[in-house]
């Protein structure tokens, strides 16, 4: 089926194409490749890069133990602190964290490899080495129930099975691992690394996942309290923010989470169907994500149209040029103000061009309008917090996210929270791993003082 049919089709590329368009966006090194790589990092005292890592991985001495040929030690170092350092290797924005700080960005503009270097080690590790390098404590028999298994549950649940507490996970999904697993971009995590990551995780022992389970739905905040020592809540954000607009619930206008979630579960990529003319309203990772999946599944008309100006987009420069080298056009100052529609469907989506005064948001009356087959929401996501509303006491929110400490506690006793539903101010990969190791840790520190 020739890609330039109009409207929605599947199979608009042949069989090689799609093969193509979603290898391994970044090749992994190879042995010479990281070592060679590795010989360019100064060792740096008290180095910036580790500062700007949320989970603060020892990057120095992992890089060091890569250059003195122990791959293996080198994963170790980073596993301790991030124990999904082999997905946070391929999907972290390395160019605005660790790699940014690098002090040769500062004087070359041309920071060492520090993501690559992460994921050949965690690669070597987790294909030669085949099992983890952490081992179950003794059982407490204390158990703790963690809602999500996305990052954050994960982090938490296998810091605590080291301490020797019997953890269970209650997912809403079939699979385990979260955004990890349905949220990122298909070019980024092929191979399904993600389950392969989620086996290595659970293999410490101790851990339980029950599938197909949502706090709310299946299991009551309440009950789990009563039920467990302690509980961690990292269930992500099952919301979507809507346009607003009339008409926004006719078919052609999609939530770009849940096409995403469907192109990550599509076995066959030729089935999946892609308008011909698509447009994406936001301006952040998810965003540019769908936006350059639909391009690679053979979308000719692609436009990503973000409120407000190209600095304030939530996605890295990386991820815009990489976008743009796709052939997906990127417009600023723009709101949706009208969906457009013919015999039921969308067809053409209007914006009104704004501008920022006193740092708020004007409509200046000028608008333009693009054609669409397909209307891609990506304007976020929200914590729904009915599915919190079984306990007896309200549980605090912040900024429409859950309330918590520096240690990730919240304001319901004996809850713990962490992720993107935890107002800790970061929706990144990483962050929820570190929210995750924090609030075990926290809980560890608790539990063993009852037991004291």
């Amino acid at each position: 089926m020739p890609s330039h049919l109009p409207g929605i089709a599947s199979g608009r590329l042949a069989p090689d194409e799609y093969a193509a368009n979603f290898l391994d966006i970044h090749p992994p090194l190879d042995h010479h490749q990281a070592v060679v790589e590795a010989d360019r990092c100064y060792f740096c005292y008290d180095a910036p890069c580790v500062k700007a890592c949320p989970t603060s991985i020892d990057i120095p001495l992992f890089i060091r133990q890569i250059m003195t040929d122990n791959p293996i030690g080198s994963a170790e170092t980073i596993l301790s602190q991030n124990i999904l350092g082999g997905m946070c290797a391929r999907v972290c924005p390395t160019e605005t964290l660790c790699e940014e700080a690098c002090v040769r960005e500062e004087a070359e503009g041309k920071p060492v490899k520090i993501g690559l270097l992460q994921r050949y080690a965690t690669d070597v590790l987790m294909e030669e080495q085949g099992e983890q390098p952490f081992a179950r404590a003794p059982s407490t028999g204390k158990r703790v129930a963690v809602v999500g298994a996305g990052p954050a549950g994960l982090a938490a649940a296998h810091r605590l099975a080291m301490h020797g507490h019997d953890v269970v996970i209650y997912d809403a999904r079939p699979k385990a691992g979260g955004l990890n697993e349905y949220g990122i971009a298909a070019y980024k995590a092929p191979d399904d690394f993600a389950q392969k990551e989620v086996d290595f995780v659970l293999s410490i022992g101790g851990i339980t996942v029950e599938h197909g389970k949502a706090i709310g739905r299946d299991v009551e905040l309440s009950d789990l309290r009563n039920s467990y020592d302690a509980v961690f809540l990292g269930m992500g954000l099952a919301g979507v923010n809507a346009l607003g607009l009339e008409n926004e619930e006719l078919a052609g206008v999609a939530d770009a989470v849940d096409y995403i979630a469907e192109l990550r579960q599509a076995t066959d990529l030729s089935t999946l169907p892609v308008g011909a003319r698509v447009v994406v309203v936001g301006g952040g990772m998810t965003a540019i994500d769908v936006a350059v999946q639909s391009k690679r599944l053979g979308a000719r008309d692609v436009t990503v149209v973000y409120r407000r100006g190209q600095e304030k987009m939530g996605a890295s420069g990386y991820e815009q040029d990489l976008a743009q080298t796709d052939g997906v056009v990127i417009r600023h100052n723009a709101k949706p103000s009208r969906l457009l529609t013919e015999d039921g469907r969308v067809a053409a989506i209007e914006f009104e061009e704004t501008v920022e005064q006193a740092g708020r948001l004007v409509g200046t009356g000028v608008t333009f309008t693009l054609p669409a087959d397909t209307v891609f929401k990506a304007i976020g996501q929200t914590l729904v917090p009915a599915a919190l509303n079984g306990s007896a006491e309200t549980i605090a929110l912040d900024g429409g996210k859950i309330r918590v400490d520096d240690e990730r506690r919240t304001t319901l006793p004996g809850v713990w929270a962490g992720g993107d539903c935890a107002a800790t101010g970061e929706d990144l990969t990483v962050a929820a791993v570190a929210d995750g190791r924090i609030a075990a840790e926290s809980i560890h520190r608790a539990l063993s003082s009852v037991a004291a």
